[in-house]
């Protein structure tokens, strides 16, 4: 059994992200998938990285059952709106404090190298903009997804790391947004045949 957690990043329960969020869940649901499905803003946490990595601060309980999470899962996916040309504060804080050496990464003594400590595991990026696509690579080189995609995931060892994004979020009427709702369904839906190929 595959197991995948859901982490939707949008601050705002009324988003659009939190109904992606919820849609890749059903569709994860109905193939019997055992899924997961967090909303960061739910979680009561400090963001803040006080002392960087001289000092680690001790984790709240809800951060020390998100890395219990991140631990069961095979598949993370990641819901978050694209702001600023990369994600939330509130997904950065968290990243900052979940993934922490020793836990997802581990540098090595006298070394430039480090151990990946997550890897095994695959990740799909569910990203929301405004921003057309093309012009966010062309003009930005999509600096949020490098960020999450390689300095992030790909960094503790989580590959392969798939990326869908939705843009033109702002003038999108009801058809077009219940469209996309049923295309992240069905992403929930493939993670069965997924299973199912690598039994």
């Amino acid at each position: 059994m595959k197991n995948i957690l859901i982490i939707n990043a949008h601050p705002d329960k009324e988003s659009f992200c939190f109904a992606l969020a919820e849609s890749y869940k059903n569709g994860a649901d109905l193939v019997g998938t055992d899924c997961k499905l967090v909303h960061l803003i739910d979680l009561k946490f400090n963001p803040i990285l006080t002392y960087g990595y001289r000092k680690i601060s001790e984790l709240e309980p809800d951060l020390v059952q998100m890395q219990k999470d991140i631990l069961w899962a095979d598949h993370l996916v990641f819901v978050y709106p694209n702001w600023w040309a990369t994600f939330p504060a509130l997904l950065k804080g968290f990243i900052d404090r979940v993934f922490v050496p020793g836990f997802a990464f581990k540098y090595r003594e006298n070394s430039s190298f480090w151990d990946k400590l997550l890897k095994g595991k695959t990740a799909r990026l569910i990203v929301t903009m405004d921003t057309p696509s093309w012009y966010y690579w062309f003009k930005n080189r999509s600096p949020g997804h490098n960020a999450m995609k390689i300095g992030v995931l790909e960094f503790c060892g989580i590959k392969p790391v798939k990326i869908k994004v939705f843009s033109g979020i702002k003038a999108s009427d009801e058809a077009k947004r219940k469209k996309w709702l049923e295309e992240v369904k069905k992403l929930g839906e493939k993670q069965k045949k997924i299973r199912l190929f690598l039994n």
